[in-house]
């Protein structure tokens, strides 16, 4: 089980961490360039134990390093005589159409933390399960991705507006032409250095397009699962909402319009809800959202916090358009791993411009959110929220 990502992460242990030279900073808080962190820092190779050292022009991982990231096994290797069950193999083994996102941050004392990386393992081997391939050991998985990015640790950008994004990725490799659960399948996790967000830096808020003729998911379907499937039949309407001048697509489900969840990012509203009640309310984990780790954390803080109502419930269109006219709507905004938090300033609704007024709101529910996530991400507030890597 996982041993062939095990022995090439020995090997690349063996052979030591390669420095390398860092990309110049930009003048914004040591961030670097957003053009500079567009290419990943590792390919889709086959894994390569040569220390021949790599070109200086492309910012990617040495081939020992792409080594550690990428193992191919499969049920007849060692692992296992069949991956058989009625849904993920019931053997725990080393063979992991899935894919999960996460970060390594460097902290304000050098330190290279992940946050709450258990979350995406439970979520991966949950995908992994519905989507009928091996189960995998998580603590395993996660032992080898902190190995990885231990020996990558100069990708993890010197800044605390930047980051690595770490993409660990599952793919079926059945032999054949037909539709059946596969017997053999790829791990291998990709590295890929990130800006900020906020290309200006600025806490910039985005406009969705929601449109009932588009649907992301459905009950019974993979919606709560990291699948590409789930968004590569997004991509359409994303472009459509581009066309209509929306920086996103909101998803709604059923007759009365739910709202669900943003092309990239779970939905918050921190309301005056129907009885009167500052709430901060996001849609329930009922199989069609994804449970996302900063969903959850936002959660878990503002109960902490304890300063106002929150709640996992159903908001619909007419929910929000009756609160608007109201005056009842403070802030609403979406969170993901790759924003953490971004505010919602108008959402195109059958042909008409909601505004949200966010932004008139500070926003300060969402800015107090954003700064105490990161500050927690890059080690200001120590948490047991994060693992130390380096």
């Amino acid at each position: 089980m996982l041993e062939g990502l095990r022995c090439s992460l020995r090997l690349a242990l063996a052979l030591g961490p390669r420095r390398r030279q860092p990309a110049p900073r930009s003048r914004c808080a040591g961030a670097w360039s957003r053009r500079r962190l567009s290419r990943p820092a590792a390919r889709c190779v086959r894994p390569q134990l040569s220390a021949a050292p790599r070109p200086r022009g492309l910012p990617m991982a040495s081939p020992t390093r792409a080594a550690a990231a990428f193992a191919r096994q499969d049920c007849s290797n060692g692992c296992s005589p069949e991956c058989t069950g009625a849904a993920g193999s019931k053997e725990t083994v080393g063979t992991f159409k899935l894919f999960e996102g996460l970060k390594a941050f460097r902290g304000v004392d050098n330190k290279i933390r992940l946050f709450r990386p258990n979350l995406n393992m439970d979520r991966m081997y949950r995908s992994a399960v519905r989507a009928t391939l091996p189960v995998f050991d998580k603590e395993e998985l996660l032992e080898c991705i902190q190995q990885l990015v231990k020996l990558d640790q100069e990708w993890v950008p010197y800044s605390t507006t930047a980051s690595l994004y770490i993409r660990p990725t599952f793919i079926g490799t059945e032999p054949s032409l037909g539709v059946k659960k596969p017997t053999k399948a790829l791990l291998f996790v990709i590295l890929s250095p990130v800006g900020p967000y906020f290309s200006s830096g600025t806490f910039k808020p985005v406009s969705l397009w929601a449109n009932p003729k588009y649907v992301r998911a459905w009950k019974g379907g993979t919606g709560d699962c990291k699948m590409g499937g789930n968004y590569g039949s997004s991509l359409f309407a994303q472009c459509e909402a581009v066309e209509n001048s929306c920086q996103q697509v909101l998803w709604l489900y059923g007759e009365d319009n739910q709202i669900t969840e943003v092309g990239t990012m779970n939905l918050f509203l921190y309301w005056i809800n129907e009885d009167g009640e500052e709430e901060l309310a996001t849609p329930p984990l009922d199989g069609i959202i994804l449970p996302g780790v900063t969903r959850q954390s936002i959660l878990d803080l503002a109960r902490k916090w304890g300063e106002f109502k929150v709640s996992e419930r159903y908001l619909t269109m007419g929910d929000l358009t009756t609160a608007l006219e109201g005056n009842r709507v403070r802030e609403m905004f979406g969170s993901g791993t790759a924003c953490v938090v971004c505010p919602v300033s108008d959402i195109l609704y059958k042909g008409e411009t909601v505004h949200i007024p966010t932004m008139e709101n500070g926003p300060k529910l969402a800015s107090r959110i954003l700064e105490k996530l990161t500050d927690i991400q890059y080690g200001r507030e120590e948490s047991n929220w994060t693992i130390i890597v380096s």
